[in-house]
C-alpha cells in the first residue's frame, strides 16, 4: 500500500508539519519554492502548477490529482500547522509519534475499506467528553480538513466554490455518494487553526466566511447545514454563544 502524505502551503514558508512528519510532501506556488526550500532545508517541496494556489479547495484536487497519477494508494492531507496526533490513556494525553504514522494510516485505511469507506479522519476535538469511549468509530460525523485521508477510488472532490468550508463540504459529498465516512474518533489533532497569517488567511474574514455559510446551506439546504446557536460548557449548562461561523452538520441517515 504506498502512502502519499501531503501539505499545502500557501505564504508560510516555515512550515511546522514537517517537525512532526519530515518526509511530508509540502505542495507550494511556483513563486515561493525558493523561500520554502530556504526556510525547510531538505523537505520535500513539490511545485504546483501556476495558478493553482490561492484557493485551497484547488489546490487539494491538485495534490490528489497529482498523487494519484503517481500511484499512490492512499493520499493523507495534513495542514502546513499540523502538531500531531494524540490520544488518552488512563486520564493522560499520550502522542502518537511521527514515525508510526504511516502504519496507522494503513491500518485504518484497511478498516475504511471494510466499511466500504473511502474517506476517513480523526477527532477535531482534544476536548476528552468527545473522546466517545463506546463509540470508537462514526461513520456519519465531521472529519477536519488538518488531517483527511482518501483511498484510491475516491470519486468526490473538493468543490472550489468553498475554499473556506471545504472540509464541511467533503464530509457531505462522501457521506451523499458512499452514505459514509470513517472516523476514528480515539485519535485527535492539534494544528493552530486560523492563529496565523498566511494560508486561508489571506482572503479569510468575517463577511467571507458569513457567505460560505450561507453557499454550504444552498448547496445542502438548512436542515443539513446549521449555525450553531448553541454553546455548552463542561457542566453541559448553556452559554451565550461566540459568534462562530463553523456551522453544524446534521445528516439524515440513521447511524452513528
Amino acid at each position: 500500500m504506498k502512502v502519499s502524505v501531503c501539505c499545502p502551503s500557501y505564504k508560510r514558508p516555515t512550515v511546522e508539519t514537517i517537525e512532526y512528519y519530515p518526509e511530508v510532501k509540502i505542495y507550494v506556488a511556483p513563486e515561493e519554492a525558493d523561500e520554502y526550500r530556504k526556510a525547510n532545508s531538505g523537505a520535500d517541496i513539490v511545485v504546483c502548477d501556476p495558478g493553482v494556489q490561492g484557493n485551497v479547495s484547488r489546490v487539494r484536487n491538485h495534490i490528489l490529482k497529482t498523487e494519484w497519477d503517481g500511484g499512490a494508494d492512499v493520499v493523507l492531507l495534513l495542514d502546513d500547522d499540523f502538531k500531531g496526533l494524540y490520544y488518552w490513556e488512563a486520564q493522560a494525553r499520550v502522542p502518537l509519534p511521527g514515525s508510526q504514522l504511516v502504519e496507522m494510516v494503513r491500518r485504518y485505511t484497511e478498516i475504511a475499506k471494510g466499511a466500504g469507506a473511502f474517506f476517513w479522519g480523526v477527532n477535531c476535538s482534544f476536548d476528552k467528553q468527545f473522546y466517545r469511549e463506546y463509540s470508537p468509530f462514526s461513520f456519519l460525523s465531521f472529519v477536519g480538513g488538518p488531517f483527511q485521508c482518501f483511498l484510491r477510488g475516491n470519486e468526490c472532490w473538493y468543490d472550489e466554490r468553498l475554499p473556506l468550508k471545504e472540509d464541511y463540504d467533503m464530509t457531505l459529498q462522501q457521506i451523499n455518494t458512499y452514505r459514509k465516512v470513517l472516523r476514528v474518533n480515539k485519535y485527535y489533532y492539534i494544528a493552530r487553526q486560523s492563529e496565523q497569517e498566511g494560508g486561508c488567511a489571506t482572503y479569510r474574514n468575517r463577511d467571507r466566511e458569513l457567505a460560505q455559510v450561507r453557499l454550504l446551506q444552498k448547496k445542502w439546504g438548512t436542515d443539513i447545514v446549521k449555525f450553531d446557536e448553541n454553546r455548552r460548557n463542561h457542566m453541559m449548562k448553556r452559554e451565550k454563544k461566540i459568534e462562530d461561523y463553523n456551522p453544524v452538520i446534521r445528516v439524515p441517515i440513521k447511524g452513528i
